[in-house]
Order: structure tokens, then sequence, then C-alpha cells
């Protein structure tokens, strides 16, 4: 059965309930605000007349009268999740899982997981990481996104996300504790110089100030870090999602203004020379989305010129023939990962693996667009990625994913393992 509940964003997410002998078992299905233009179809009725055009009753009805019926005929088990994703790709027949929906396909397919987890009595991280032929398991570095910028906040920030990671921190504990409490200076801060209302939160729990100028954000970070007294502890990395301000072959990183000035605009030659004076000004331990997503030699060129984490998201989709492209190009060191691109868990098992057997590293992500479900703490723990973006500190979307992690964290005991400095290759 599947059914649809209000979220953020005032859009309609898909969340699919599955019933077996073992019980319920559900699945939410996110959104993404700021998605790339080669990711797996998220489909929407488009009847502006209906929540603005939001609305998801089509994909709805794939799942009840397309999916589930011919699901049901196939007499699989919930432990088998590659024929169940096989059969669902095949179903759907389109490359792009246009015909019956991205988020129809992947609603089945992480409750489907989760039913296959409750069958074989082991914990939801366990199964996953069997799937994906992974015995060693490893607790995340959280990059907290706690400025807002880009698509995601109302200010005139290009760059979208400007994170901090705890990988100083000896548990996942640890740096949960340390980011709530740089993120609680951060919002003095903020408050002190911008204002209350500068305090106000984005879309992923972090703040928008009213500033334009990276390097403003950057200095509120690092204030915000020696405050609280984890200076040394506490690392900076960015998001910068590039393609939003991608404009006639060049970069406007005063893009929210309509009458920007085209002289000020800069090539990709410009960007990474700005990118490269971040990263030694600030130490920065990666830039997300540094260029637009089909700007392939700006990627190369800058990838080649460093070894920081270069983590590709709109350029990757987590879609393995993106990304086997990318490797050929030498585009990128890194795969964002984020389940709802690709649609299917066992794509985005293979994507994973696919960048592991290359040397890369992997970061799990959230959407901007979240639901509760926590099912990416279970998969950045089964597939030891050994980092995940999933917001602030901050909105019950993002905490229950933190809070899901910290169980789990629990649950290993003496057997948890903190991927700290080593969360690109933690493994």
């Amino acid at each position: 059965m599947a059914q649809v509940q209000i979220l953020i964003e005032t859009s309609y997410l898909v969340e699919v309930d599955l019933i077996t002998d073992q019980g319920l078992f559900r699945a939410g299905v996110p959104s993404g605000k700021s998605t790339g233009i080669h990711e797996a179809v998220e489909l929407r009725d488009g009847d502006k007349c209906r929540y603005m055009g939001k609305d998801v009753s089509k994909a709805i009805h794939n799942v009840n009268k397309i999916i589930i019926p011919e699901l049901l005929k196939k007499n699989f088990e919930a432990s088998q999740q590659k024929e169940i994703d096989d059969f669902l790709i095949e179903l759907d027949g389109t490359p792009n899982k246009s015909k019956l929906g991205a988020n129809a396909i992947l609603g089945v397919s992480l409750a489907v997981c989760k039913a296959g987890a409750a069958m074989r009595c082991i914990p939801l991280y366990r199964h996953i990481g069997d799937l994906a032929g992974i015995r060693d398991l490893i607790m995340p570095v959280p990059c907290f996104n706690v400025i807002n910028g880009g698509s995601h906040a109302g200010n005139k920030l290009a760059i979208q996300e400007f994170m901090i990671l705890p990988t100083g921190a000896t548990s996942f504990q640890e740096a949960m504790k340390m980011g709530t409490e740089v993120y609680h200076h951060l919002k003095s801060i903020i408050k002190a110089k911008y204002g209350l209302d500068a305090t106000a939160v984005g879309d992923e729990g972090g703040f928008a100030p009213g500033i334009q100028d990276a390097k403003d954000g950057f200095a509120l970070l690092l204030n915000a870090i020696e405050k609280a007294g984890y200076k040394g502890k506490v690392d900076i990395a960015v998001d910068c999602a590039a393609s939003e301000f991608f404009r006639d072959g060049k970069y406007d990183l005063d893009f929210k203004n309509p009458n920007s000035d085209k002289s000020k605009w800069l090539n990709a030659q410009q960007m990474t020379a700005l990118y490269m004076d971040f990263v030694k000004k600030f130490n920065l331990v990666f830039i997300e989305d540094p260029f637009e997503q089909d700007d392939w030699n700006a990627w190369t060129n800058m990838t080649a010129q460093t070894d920081l984490e270069i983590i590709g998201d709109d350029l990757l989709v987590t879609n393995p023939a993106r990304i086997q492209k990318a490797i050929n190009r030498k585009a990128c060191n890194s795969l964002l990962l984020k389940v709802n691109q690709i649609g299917t868990v066992t794509e985005a098992i293979n994507a994973h693996n696919l960048a592991k057997q290359n040397g890369w590293g992997t970061l799990v992500s959230h959407r901007s667009g979240e639901t509760e479900d926590t099912f990416i703490s279970d998969l950045v723990v089964g597939l030891s990625t050994g980092h995940i973006k999933t917001g602030a500190p901050c909105r019950s979307e993002r905490l229950a994913k933190y809070n899901q992690l910290l169980r789990i964290e629990e649950e290993l005991g003496k057997d948890a393992k903190y991927a700290g400095r080593k969360f690109r290759k933690p493994l």
C-alpha cells in the first residue's frame, strides 16, 4: 500500500508501506530542490491547481496499480533485493525511470530492504553491508551544513552549503557534541553581528545570514569553532552546487541578482583559482560540485591540481555510467551518494562499489526535501563510507538521522569505530 504525506517545501513525497510475515515496513522517499538534470525522474502530476504541481498521485497509482500487482506475481522473498530491484528496473523500461517514476520505484526498493533485514533477523545496516559485500563497519563523520546559501536560502550567498566536520572526535557521540556546540556558538555570533532574524534556518537547518562573500562565511565558522574550543578538531568543507550559478559558460556569484554585472562573472580557470585560495586560507577538507554538471574539462583540470577530495553530485547523480565517465576522465575523486538520484538500493550500492574499486571516497547524503525516514543512517554504516551529510543539528527530519546513528553506535558498543580523519578512506 502506498501513502502520501505532506513534508517541507510544500511538496508531496511518496511513502510506501510493505507488509510481510515479519510486520509492516515503511519507507519515505525524499526530494531535492537543487537537482541535477541527469537524475532519475521524480514523477510529479504537474497540475498547477493541485499543490502547485507537486502532487504525486501518478506515482502512487503506479505503486498500487502496476508495481505491487506485478511484484506479487513473482513470489519474491524480501531478502532478494537485487532480483526485486532488477525486476523494478525492467518493469519501468526507461533509462531514467520516467515511466513509473524513481520516487515510486525507490519507495518499494527501500521498503523491501527493510523487510529483508527483518526476514534475516539482523539490523538494517548489517543487511546493507552484506548486500554490498562489506564486513567491517565504520561510524561516519557527520558533515553539518551550518550556513546555507544558494537555492537553500534567501541570502545572496552563491555557495550552497558551508559545513563543519568534527574529524578530531573519537566517537560519533563526541562528534555530535562537538558539532552541536559549534552550531550554537555560531548562532550566538550571527545574532550579535547580524541580528536575530539572521538566525532563522534554511531547508537543511543551517543559518542564512545576510552575507554574499564566501570568505565571510568561512570567518564565521572559524570564529565559532574557536569559541567552542575545538580549533584543530573541527574541519570545514563546502558544497558549491555550481550548476545553480552557471550562466552562459561562466559562473555568476551574484546569480540571485537579476541585474548582476556580467563583467564580474568568472570562467572555469578563475573559479579554480578562487577555490584553491579558499583551500589554502581555510584548510578545506573537501569541495562538492565546484563546477557545472557538464563542464567536464573544468572538473578534470581542478582535480589534477590538488589532492583534496573533490566530490561529484550533479556531475554524477549516483549513476554508474556517469561515474565511469568521470573515472575515465579523472574528473573528480569522490561520489556523493543519494539513493533517490538513481532509484533503487541495488544501483546505489553498485555506484558506491564502483567508486570504491577505483580508489574514490563516497559521501552519503540526504536531500533538501527530507522525510523522517532514517534509511541513510543505516546505509552509511553498512557501506562504511566514512562520512555523511544530513543537515545541521536542527529540524526533526535531520535529527532523526543523527539519532539513528547514535543508536547504531550504542548497539555496536566496543566494536564501534569512528572514521575521524580517515573519513575519505575509512577501510
